[in-house]
């Protein structure tokens, strides 16, 4: 897991004591994609929250992945819920029992066919906690070469996009990758290589 140190400051905004007692909870749909709840919670407060829906998923992994030649190994494809073909850093979801790492070298090779000699962590974020109960694992993937084919799931088509780091950074820069938890990945893994600055 990625670790980081917070100032005494911002460690105040983070320690609370709002979190909610859960009272009840209702399964109303179940698929490893999709694993709805109906929970009835209450705050500190007394006040009772009901109902409180919740989609539990796995855990996903996404990594920003760069070449023996330091070109960028990105993926376009068809998005159905947005009706868009978007580009993404390669990824998808952990399997019950695998180590981060691991899957993350496995959704590599998968969607890509390269393996990468050294992975390493850049961050953790949750896509919609007011909904979705996951979190994304962040890496940064380096020293990759090009060793098998794609193997890629029967609903998948993934086209693959090598492209510079400056041609990254417009992507990024000008809004043309459009799925948070890459841009997330993404922009952790410019700051870990050095290639953005914070003022």
């Amino acid at each position: 897991m990625f670790n980081f140190q917070c100032s005494d400051k911002t460690q105040l905004l983070i320690i609370s004591t709002m979190k909610w007692k859960m009272l009840s909870s209702e399964y109303i749909n179940k698929h490893i994609f999709f694993t709805a709840r109906k929970d009835v919670c209450q705050r500190d407060d007394g006040t009772i929250i009901d109902p409180y829906y919740v989609v539990e998923l796995p855990t996903t992994a996404t990594a920003l992945p760069i070449t023996e030649d330091g070109k960028i190994v990105l993926v376009k494809q068809y998005r159905y819920p947005i009706d868009e073909i978007i580009i993404e850093t390669p990824g998808g979801f952990i399997d019950a029992g695998e180590d981060f790492v691991t899957g993350m070298k496995r959704e590599l090779m998968e969607e890509t066919g390269y393996a990468f000699t050294n992975i390493e962590p850049v961050g953790r974020v949750a896509a919609n906690p007011g909904l979705l109960n996951n979190f994304t694992e962040l890496f940064l993937a380096t020293g990759g070469r090009k060793v098998s084919r794609q193997k890629l799931d029967h609903n998948e088509e993934i086209e693959i996009a090598l492209v510079t780091m400056e041609e990254l950074i417009d992507l990024l820069m000008t809004q043309q990758i459009k799925q948070s938890l890459h841009v997330n990945c993404i922009f952790f893994a410019l700051l870990k290589l050095e290639k953005l600055k914070l003022i």
